[in-house]
Order: structure tokens, then C-alpha cells, then sequence
């Protein structure tokens, strides 16, 4: 199966809820794209890049979950 990077350009990046209110310490949140879910480090996203970490909606709303559920 070939694989191709997606194109994060339609992304919607947003703050998780819990970061604090310094600007440190974020995980951002892409929506917008049908199947996947992109998280990353807000600090690396600001100085130019960094990673991007990809997940599936299902494997994401069961860690969401299991994060909820004190797991």
C-alpha cells in the first residue's frame, strides 16, 4: 500500500482545553480532515514545525475517553 503524508494546509490547529495560559506546555488539535486526527506540540508548531502525530478518529476518541474515564 503506498503511502503519502497529508496535506495539513486545511488544518484547523486548536489549544487543548487544559493547556495552561502561558502559552507553555500545549498539545493542538486539527480538525478538518475526514480521516485523521493531527496532534502536536504547540512550542515546536511555533518555532517552524516539529512532528505531527496522526490517529484514526476512533483510536483518538478512545484515548479522549480513557483520558475522561481517569485511565
Amino acid at each position: 500500500m503506498a503511502h503519502s503524508d497529508p496535506d495539513l494546509g486545511s488544518a484547523r490547529w486548536r489549544k487543548s482545553s487544559y493547556s495552561n495560559g502561558d502559552g507553555g506546555d500545549c498539545v493542538e488539535i486539527a480538525t478538518g480532515l475526514r480521516h485523521l486526527v493531527p496532534v502536536r506540540d504547540s512550542k515546536q508548531a511555533r518555532d517552524g514545525g516539529g512532528p505531527v502525530l496522526l490517529f484514526r478518529p476512533r483510536t483518538w476518541q478512545a484515548f479522549v475517553d480513557g483520558c475522561r474515564a481517569g485511565s
